[in-house]
């Protein structure tokens, strides 16, 4: 006798935020396995894999893929305790039905069930959803064309963006003005907008707009001690396991600044202003084909420098393999954003991640003349040099105290580790 159960959505997300239910990975009539992939959700933060609570049969399907999704909420159906003769049954009505859409097609009449599922088209797990497949057409690309990344190869929306990207299909029918009320006689394309990218933007104009009164303060650190400390011990981390990056000094003199400011570890709320114990460092990490995520360096406090350093390389590591879970983005209290490692000199205001007070900017190390005194004498020296902001919640701190805090964390990285 069967029994239906439910498919709901996590019941945790990152910070309060809504999902999108990406895609489906079954359809309904195809059997499932407990635990087995079944639904992926993408928050602004990370894609979500969503696994069957049960075995059987996805009998109901009840959220659509691109549609937002509530903790918790109900997503669909399975039918359990399906008898396996029943589920034959289905299997061969299908293959009938698959066979009998070649022989309509054109294609080979006698194509047996388990060829078509082993066809290209036909592959379970690997046939691409419906916005993919729209996505394919507007980009004049094949199946075929796309290297797919998804679980079990499947093509994803990304996927089709970095091959058009990268020169491989045409639009078919486009005018060379795409866009409306683009200028005569230019060529455009319209490039859709995912999910992660549509959900940074509402934040960001959120944070900015509709929240905080952001003021940038900016200060000028030497890495002269940082520099001669890593050439001394990256070897050795490396052995270890750990590489030794810049960011885990700047996280290490971070923890030494919110000592001395504990207000920038803080949230701000009507009632009161709500200051963490705890010091969890946000590590804005660029992801290719997918935007800015902000895994979590959880305990800052409590770690040294190779701990750190550590925690670090899993982090960053598994944001840019897709590996992260809910848990890896949840609970920030303060982020770093190092934008100087493609380039950038500095960048203010960098818009603070909701709902924390305050941003840490970094900016491209470069050599610099500077003025430096010696007894009663001053020089000119080369040192290598960064320029760091803190953008902060003005109804959280005053000038004064965004200054202190750059103050220590400049001081620290002069000072180099103890």
């Amino acid at each position: 006798m069967s029994a239906s159960c439910e498919i709901r959505a996590p019941a945790e997300q990152t910070e309060g935020t809504r999902s999108q239910l990406l895609r489906w990975l079954k359809r309904v009539g195809e059997s499932v396995e407990a635990n087995e992939p079944l639904i992926e959700l993408e928050t602004d933060k990370v894609t979500v894999e969503v696994a069957a609570p049960a075995s059987g049969v996805l009998a109901e399907i009840l959220k659509q893929e691109q549609d937002e999704i509530a903790p918790g909420e109900l997503l669909g159906r399975i039918e359990t305790g399906v008898a396996q003769a029943a589920r034959t049954v289905a299997g061969e009505a299908a293959g009938s039905a698959v066979a009998a859409g070649a022989a309509r097609s054109g294609g080979p009449a006698g194509l047996p069930a388990a060829a078509a599922a082993e066809s290209p088209a036909g592959r379970r797990g690997t046939q691409p959803s419906p916005a993919v497949q729209r996505l394919l057409g507007e980009r004049g690309l094949r199946a075929g064309e796309v290297q797919g990344t998804g679980p079990g190869g499947r093509i994803t929306v990304e996927d089709v963006l970095r091959a058009a990207a990268a020169g491989a299909g045409r639009p078919e029918g486009r005018s060379a003005a795409a866009g409306e009320g683009a200028a005569a006689g230019v060529r455009s394309r319209l490039v859709p907008h995912s999910a992660v990218r549509r959900r940074i933007a509402a934040h960001m104009v959120q944070s900015l707009l509709h929240t905080a009164p952001h003021v940038t303060t900016v200060f000028e650190a030497d890495l002269t001690a940082v520099l001669k400390d890593r050439a001394r011990r990256r070897e050795e981390f490396a052995r270890r396991g750990a590489p030794l990056t810049l960011t885990a000094y700047f996280v290490q003199a971070t923890v030494a600044a919110i000592r001395a400011v504990p207000e920038a570890n803080s949230r701000w709320t009507d009632e009161a202003l709500e200051v963490f114990d705890d010091i969890h460092v946000g590590i804005a990490t660029a992801v290719e084909g997918t935007g800015l995520v902000v895994p979590v360096l959880h305990d800052a406090g409590t770690r040294d420098l190779f701990e750190t350093a550590r925690g670090l390389e899993d982090l960053v590591g598994r944001a840019r393999s897709g590996a992260l879970t809910p848990a890896d983005v949840r609970g920030g209290t303060f982020t770093i954003s190092n934008h100087g490692v493609s380039g950038s000199l500095l960048a203010a205001p960098i818009v603070i991640n909701q709902p924390q007070s305050a941003i840490l900017g970094v900016g491209k190390v470069e050599k610099r003349p500077v003025v430096v005194e010696e007894g009663d004498e001053q020089k000119i020296a080369v040192q290598p040099r960064c320029y760091v902001t803190l953008t902060l919640d003005h109804r959280v701190m005053d000038g004064h105290q965004a200054n202190r805090f750059l103050q220590t964390l400049v001081g620290a990285l002069a000072d180099g580790p103890a």
